[in-house]
């Protein structure tokens, strides 16, 4: 399986574990709140609002435009602190973000 086969599957996974949680939006956010220039748009998203507006359609847009991946990424580590306050298990969450990471770092 390619990387952008497997981060491909992970991403569905991720949509899957969102909507289980009850972290899926039906509706998309405003166009200010997806242009902010600040990391993870912080300032105007919660995290699960960034993956699912922000960094799966970049993901996905990559992929079937064929694009090279990332090299390297370190999501896991906001998620983890993004994620505390849910109350639910985000165990599942986490361990597919963390699996996305691994799968786009780069072996040398």
């Amino acid at each position: 399986m390619t990387r952008q086969q497997q981060l491909n599957l992970l991403l569905r996974q991720l949509e899957q574990e969102l909507q289980a949680l009850q972290l899926w939006q039906q509706s998309a956010p405003g166009a200010e709140a997806l242009n902010s220039i600040e990391p993870f748009c912080i300032d105007t998203l919660t995290f699960s609002e960034w993956l699912q507006w922000i960094m799966i359609p970049r993901f996905d847009a990559m992929i079937q435009q064929q694009h090279a991946l990332p090299g390297n990424s370190d999501i896991a580590t906001m998620a983890e602190e993004a994620f505390k306050g849910v109350n639910a298990d985000t165990t599942a969450l986490l361990d597919l973000i963390r699996q996305i990471d691994s799968t786009l770092r780069l072996v040398h």
